[in-house]
């Protein structure tokens, strides 16, 4: 098995994920930089399933039923379209993303769909992208048939900026998500960009937060 991240063998995590990707510092390669970032951020919204069971991977919490393993399967899916069908690359079909599917079938996973599928549809999405990003060079043009006629022709590089910020808001969605779930922020314990606080620490900060709203009413 590869690390989506970093393209090389998948090892156990024994330390926090960089949150920044490892970019070499003297790289001039713009393709280099988004491809980092972008399978960086990929693997920050898998990890968030990380520990948890297959019904709180799966459960609604929020209002239009947003749940991470869904946010998974969107996200893969979502890239496959891109960097498979529009510059005619290897694919596969998914009932979720056809024209006649049920409205919003790609964001949630019924009971007959596996974790497991949802899992190895991300790796194989990943695996399908990074192969069309490296061997295409970034101004080569494909066509997306969902976008208006008028923006349909594309560059690889569009589409990787695209994608980026995609699975970037997704992660984010699925940030929160998570905290909702078991209180678990970020990239786990040591990550650089969350304040070491106790449960009472972040208690006793939301009511500060909260108070201060509440002079707004």
């Amino acid at each position: 098995m590869t690390d989506d991240a970093t393209g090389g063998p998948a090892t156990a995590v024994t330390s926090p994920p960089n949150v920044l990707p490892a970019v070499p510092m003297d790289t001039t390669s713009d393709k280099t930089v988004l491809l980092s970032y972008l399978r960086v951020r990929r693997r920050d919204l898998l990890a968030k399933l990380d520990g948890l069971s297959d019904y709180d991977v799966r459960r609604p919490l929020t209002p239009s039923g947003t749940n991470l393993l869904g946010l998974v399967k969107h996200v893969a899916s979502c890239e496959l379209d891109y960097f498979g069908v529009v510059f005619d690359r290897p694919t596969r079909s998914l009932p979720w993303m056809a024209d006649d599917a049920e409205p919003e079938s790609d964001m949630w996973v019924t009971e007959h769909e596996s974790r497991e599928s949802v899992v190895e549809l991300h790796h194989y999405s990943a695996r399908v992208s990074d192969a069309t990003i490296e061997e295409l060079p970034l101004d080569a043009t494909g066509r997306v048939p969902w976008w208006p006629a008028d923006r349909a022709t594309v560059t690889l590089q569009q589409i990787l900026v695209h994608m980026c910020v995609e699975t970037a808001r997704h992660a984010g969605h699925a940030d929160i998500l998570r905290e909702l779930l078991d209180g678990a922020l970020g990239n786990g314990a040591g990550d650089p960009n969350i304040a070491g606080r106790t449960a009472e620490n972040w208690a006793a900060h939301r009511e500060r937060i909260e108070k201060a709203a509440a002079t707004f009413r």
